[in-house]
């Protein structure tokens, strides 16, 4: 009986510690219940991460989400490795227009953009979030919301509340790939090229994300240089450049570049990549806060 009672406490215990551990490792706001925010907010989870993703058409191996959907993994994994973050639910729109021709996108204003990051940034802060960090993974967007994060900063600077812009995540790690990329061989590509579809294989390959039998065929307009999604990721401006009157006709499918060599392998590099790009900086802006 003794014996027995023993291996009772034990197994109580250890209950009591992976129920402990569980809610240590909570990191997702939208998974939390109300008593979990405040626990954690006293813990000094103070630091919120407001990532945007966006709906847009990705050629036709990727599906729309994409944007959502990598975002909600990247936002996640940089909340667990900060270790004192909360990461808020991803906005699943961003600035952009949509097109009856290649109908996957759903686009707001860059004005909408910005009052929604805005109006999300002051939820928290009244919340109790300390630091709000903001964050994108689509081109367009990106200046609302370093123009959100300064605002706000000034706003709340007396109450040594900060609210900051992660652009590294985007813009730095996108191109920091793209030149590994080239160094190794592989072709130059945008909107749903190599780095889109490769992440998406590496975060959602299982889950249907991309169409794997349409990868072999993913071939769009040439990409160049300063075009991209909604701001060139990085790269520039929108659009393809001056058109060129010797050009081939445009594919049109949503592909920029050629996306054929798109693997698993290579997206957890860039996912890898992007997240330790966001902790990195976010510890720089916040200094001590963080």
């Amino acid at each position: 009986m003794r014996m027995f009672k023993s291996q009772i406490c034990l197994l109580t215990l250890a209950a009591a510690g992976a129920l402990a551990q569980a809610q240590t490792d909570l990191v997702d706001f939208g998974m939390m219940t109300w008593p979990e925010v405040k626990a954690a907010l006293a813990a000094g989870k103070t630091t919120a991460l407001v990532y945007n993703g966006g709906t847009e058409q990705r050629g036709p191996q990727c599906v729309n989400g994409g944007h959502t959907l990598m975002a909600q993994a990247t936002v996640l994994e940089i909340a667990r490795k900060l270790g004192n973050a909360i990461a808020a639910p991803v906005l699943p729109f961003s600035p952009n227009n949509a097109s009856p021709n290649l109908p996957g996108t759903i686009g707001l204003t860059p004005e909408l953009f910005a009052a929604i990051n805005e109006r999300v940034a002051e939820q928290l802060i009244i919340t109790g979030f300390k630091n709000v960090v903001l964050m994108g993974d689509h081109g367009g967007g990106q200046q609302q919301l370093g123009e959100v994060a300064k605002k706000l900063s000034e706003k709340y600077a007396d109450k040594g509340i900060k609210v900051v812009w992660a652009d590294e995540v985007y813009a730095k790690a996108n191109e920091d790939f793209d030149k590994w990329l080239e160094a190794n061989g592989y072709p130059y590509s945008t909107h749903a090229g190599i780095p889109d579809t490769s992440e998406m294989l590496y975060l959602g390959g299982d889950k249907g994300w991309v169409r794997k039998d349409l990868i072999p065929t993913a071939v769009g307009d040439p990409a160049r240089r300063g075009t991209g999604d909604g701001g060139g990721r990085g790269r520039g401006g929108r659009g393809r450049g001056p058109a060129d009157p010797n050009a081939p006709p445009r594919v049109n499918n949503g592909i920029q570049g050629d996306a054929r060599r798109s693997t698993a392998e290579l997206g957890r590099k860039l996912f890898d990549m992007k997240v330790d790009y966001a902790v990195r900086q976010i510890h720089q802006l916040l200094g001590n806060a963080n």
